[in-house]
């Protein structure tokens, strides 16, 4: 088989590495602009494998032509092809806003002077890439240890992508090395003991063999633990804020909106094909409380901060916590939480990333982010804080956005099954995430003196950026049927039923 020959699920892995190395080799003078220029191609070869899984159904790839249970498969249903489509969709945008973020603006330099930015930007970019390859391999493999080789890929590519900044955020880069490894270890000990008991890894054939049993309670333990850890759902979530508050704006993003939705992905995946037979009810009841203890928690702490990339990133926490609600409103005997679950994770993707640009935008007009001292950004800025407060539409739960109609799945999942405590907490995170991006937009939109005289233009880029994530954000909601017919393309969520754990 000649390169030409290989399937796009395999280009969707190879383009992004091949050109990451590229971007390497080419150095300081020419690899950005490579990476920059990179960015589309990857998106359209993402974009036929979601076009071939439309037109032909789900794929599958025996890498070598060895298949299971000596080869590694590769496979694509209408689930990993959404991810895809998501995760190309954001990574494009926000290179847009990357080029531009890692450019000197009239002898101003976020990060140190001229030298140091174009240290960073030259290695800002393969690393970009790499983590890139990685989130396509982990939505396409069927294998358990090729999953753990993208965790880890994933993982130090993220690292290395927050430790750019320097300074603080150096030991924020540490401490989530150390987070990131250690839920490697947890999912590979898990991995590690089912290949012991069943001699296989693929995830099809282990969901054909797995039973109730010591072992495969531990395994399950060790991988979600590992998981949630990665995904950092409360109380797992202290490494967060201050990785997501202290990178890149750009890296910030994509890691809020897409890296810790990775972690989530292969946890569904595992619930649904591995550990189906399980009767799981506890752990799912477990999963819901900690996540509406995040959605509380984590909003209240949000209004606290006086930084908006803090404010964003304890968002982000109790955000995380909408996902773990569809837990157990499944087990409880509403499989149809699961595409509410995903579709919360595609409208939250953008709403997030676009909240993220936003916040590195002002912050390179002010010179800052403390949100007491927005006085008139809003004036000054309006796109920023348009796109801003569209974003937040969608984390409110309002109509038109994805986020309602996300949290309406959701909400209905709850009165099906009568969990009317998780109603409420569906209805109080809504109602917080009104309070803290109101309080932005309050300070934003003030009469006040100016405090915060302008650093320097903002390139167009880093404006429209934000406002085309929070413009999507809202259109989700509008062109729901489509994204919800894709995800049911191979029937992914055919294990989900109420058998799993119905009282």
């Amino acid at each position: 088989m000649t390169l030409t020959q290989l399937p796009w699920a395999v280009w969707c892995i190879m383009a992004p590495l091949l050109l990451a190395a590229a971007c390497f080799v080419l150095g300081k003078r020419w690899g950005p602009l490579a990476g920059w220029l990179s960015a589309p191609l990857v998106a359209g070869v993402s974009s036929m494998l979601v076009w071939q899984v439309i037109e032909h159904g789900p794929q599958r790839y025996e890498l070598g032509g060895w298949g299971a249970p000596l080869g590694i498969a590769l496979r694509a249903d209408g689930l990993s092809a959404l991810m895809i489509a998501m995760t190309s969709a954001i990574v494009l945008i926000v290179s847009f806003y990357a080029h531009s973020y890692f450019q000197p603006a009239h002898g101003l330099t976020r990060h140190g002077d001229a030298d140091d930015l174009a240290h960073r930007r030259q290695y800002f970019w393969p690393l970009w890439l790499l983590m890139w390859a990685s989130m396509h391999a982990l939505f396409l493999s069927n294998d358990l240890f090729n999953i753990y080789v993208t965790l880890e890929i994933l993982g130090i590519s993220s690292v290395a992508l927050v430790s750019l900044a320097g300074g603080v955020a150096l030991t924020a880069g540490m401490r989530y090395l150390f987070v990131t490894l250690t839920g490697s270890l947890f999912y590979l000990l898990g991995v590690a003991l089912l290949y012991s008991a069943f001699g296989v890894l693929d995830l099809d054939l282990l969901g054909a063999r797995v039973e109730a049993g010591p072992v495969v309670w531990a395994a399950f333990a060790l991988m979600t633990v590992g998981l949630l850890l990665k995904t950092a759902l409360f109380p797992l979530h202290f490494w967060l804020p201050s990785a997501h508050a202290n990178a890149p704006a750009p890296v910030s993003a994509l890691l809020s909106a897409l890296v810790v939705k990775a972690s989530f992905f292969l946890l569904v995946r595992l619930w649904l094909v591995v550990f189906g037979p399980l009767d799981a009810l506890e752990w799912a009841r477990l999963l819901g409380m900690l996540g509406s203890v995040a959605i509380i928690w984590g909003s209240i702490q949000a209004l606290r901060q006086v930084r908006l990339k803090l404010l964003v990133a304890y968002s982000t926490v109790a955000q995380i916590g909408y996902l773990f609600v569809v837990f157990p409103l499944v087990a409880m005997g509403a499989p149809s939480a699961w595409p509410g679950g995903i579709y919360f994770v595609v409208s939250h993707a953008f709403a997030k990333a676009a909240m993220f640009l936003c916040a590195g935008t002002i912050a390179r007009a002010l010179g800052h982010d403390r949100i007491d001292m927005f006085h008139g950004v809003g004036k000054r800025h309006p796109v920023v804080i348009f796109a801003f407060g569209l974003a937040g539409i969608s984390l409110m739960g309002l109509p038109p956005s994805g986020g309602y109609i996300a949290k309406w799945m959701l909400l209905s999942a709850a009165i099906e099954t009568e969990q009317w405590v998780f109603m409420v907490v569906i209805h109080a995170g809504g109602l917080l995430a009104a309070a803290y991006v109101f309080r932005v937009l309050q300070h934003a939109f003030s009469s006040l003196p100016c405090v915060s005289p302008a650093q320097g233009e903002v390139p167009r880029a880093m404006e429209l950026a934000p406002f085309v994530l929070a413009v999507i954000a809202i259109l989700l909601g509008l062109a729901a049927p489509y994204p919800l017919m894709l995800m049911e393309i191979g029937d992914p969520f055919a294990l989900a039923t109420p058998a799993q754990g119905q009282p």
